[in-house]
């Protein structure tokens, strides 16, 4: 039955948590307050001057807890759990060095612990298929794609979606995009263009050292690889992709492109059902994707590093000039809540403003921000705990869906 403040006593296991007197990081605002969880949900966000025995007092009115957990965040920020919608360190995990590939299982378990030491309490595995180079094929991606589902109906740390990337020039992946959408394996779509001479590879043989370098292939493979992918662009058929944007559409999954260097190729996406541009390459190109009403994404290490490592677009830059609203970890996640930081400190964003590019901008993008993505009464209740060491944030505690996933403390301290 609901009751009159909002509690809905289902009579079994209903447990209270209160994180006690810390800065609550609000969508508008940082305030002293103390933060009351009733199961999954968050209950109420109090004046951290409100005493614990009468908040556990008001709640105890209506309902009685099986568990009751209180949480001293004095001195420390209480935050929306991080919400990646691009991580392709999965990847990793699998295939540490060219040609050494791990159980998809272990990885996945592993990969998985690592996300709530880093706050991340939603995440958009990045999966690739492509033109058939290492895990980027077909039969793994697959494979991957199943493994996150079963793991998910029999446990999960933190929430996991698949974001699925499809390398445009790959025309055999076509039928199993739409079988994807179709029977709502993925939950994010976008595409990319990877080939030589635009985009990312703008630079002239950086695609060839990158594919070197990673793949572990010869030059002589190489320019066999590129000969193969060119011929392949030519036969690009973005009437299809334009479909399955709408596909996609109808099965509320966002759309990304990837890469856009030009206002023509932000058109095109913008006309094929895109509504995310990820990493454009120029500020011009950003600004002019927001202008167009895209949400723009850009990468968290670039903003720690102080750079793109592909020498394109600051993405500090591209939030200062309006031409960002959204980061992402892209393939290093413990970069999110550091990059939240420092455009605190060294841009002079506002802590609140800086926290939703990596909370509520990519669950508005996402389309689950009525669940999640700030700390509001009655979202669920995913929240971290950060503290600081000489001047580094670290994530203290992880809770998702009301549970705490991780804690660490110090076993010694000054």
């Amino acid at each position: 039955m609901k009751l009159m403040n909002g509690l809905e006593n289902n009579g079994i296991n209903n447990s209270l948590t209160i994180i006690a007197s810390g800065v609550v990081v609000l969508e508008n605002e940082c305030v002293s307050a103390t933060v009351v969880i009733v199961n999954d949900r968050i209950h109420r966000i109090v004046d951290a001057s409100i005493s614990m025995d009468d908040i556990v007092a008001e709640c105890e009115q209506s309902m009685s807890f099986s568990s009751k957990i209180i949480i001293d965040a004095s001195s420390k920020y209480i935050f929306p759990g991080l919400i990646d919608i691009h991580c392709d360190a999965i990847e990793k995990e699998v295939q540490p060095r060219p040609n050494t590939l791990f159980p998809l299982e272990m990885s996945l378990l592993e990969f998985e612990r690592k996300l709530p030491v880093h706050g991340i309490t939603t995440m958009y595995h990045s999966l690739s298929l492509g033109v058939g180079l290492s895990l980027r094929g077909y039969h793994l991606v697959n494979e991957l794609i199943e493994l996150i589902h079963k793991y998910n109906a029999e446990r999960s740390l933190v929430r996991n979606y698949i974001h699925l990337r499809y390398e445009v020039s790959y025309q055999d992946g076509l039928p199993y995009i739409e079988r994807y959408i179709q029977d709502k394996l993925i939950h994010y779509l976008s595409y990319m263009d990877h080939s030589p001479g635009q985009g990312q590879y703008r630079q002239e043989g950086s695609f060839e050292r990158y594919v070197m370098k990673n793949q572990g292939v010869t030059l002589a493979e190489v320019k066999g690889i590129v000969d193969a992918l060119m011929e392949q662009r030519q036969a690009i058929d973005w009437d299809r992709l334009t479909q399955l944007s709408l596909l996609a559409k109808e099965s509320s999954i966002a759309v990304a492109s990837h890469d856009d260097d030009s206002y023509e190729k932000i058109d095109r996406a913008k006309s094929s059902g895109v509504t995310v541009s990820e990493f454009p390459i120029t500020l011009e190109a950003a600004q002019y994707a927001v202008q167009q009403g895209l949400q723009v994404c850009v990468g968290a290490p670039n903003i720690v590093r102080g750079a793109s490592h592909d020498h394109n677009l600051r993405a500090v830059d591209a939030i200062k000039e309006a031409g960002a609203q959204i980061i992402c970890s892209d393939y290093h996640p413990s970069s999110m809540l550091q990059a939240v930081f420092k455009l605190e400190r060294e841009a002079n964003i506002p802590l609140h403003e800086a926290v939703k590019l990596a909370t509520l901008h990519p669950a508005d993008a996402m389309g689950i921000a009525e669940e999640v993505g700030s700390i509001a009464k009655g979202k669920k209740a995913d929240i971290i705990i950060v503290d600081q060491f000489h001047e580094l944030p670290f994530v203290e505690m992880t809770i998702v869906d009301g549970n705490i996933v991780y804690t660490s403390q110090p076993y010694y301290k000054a």
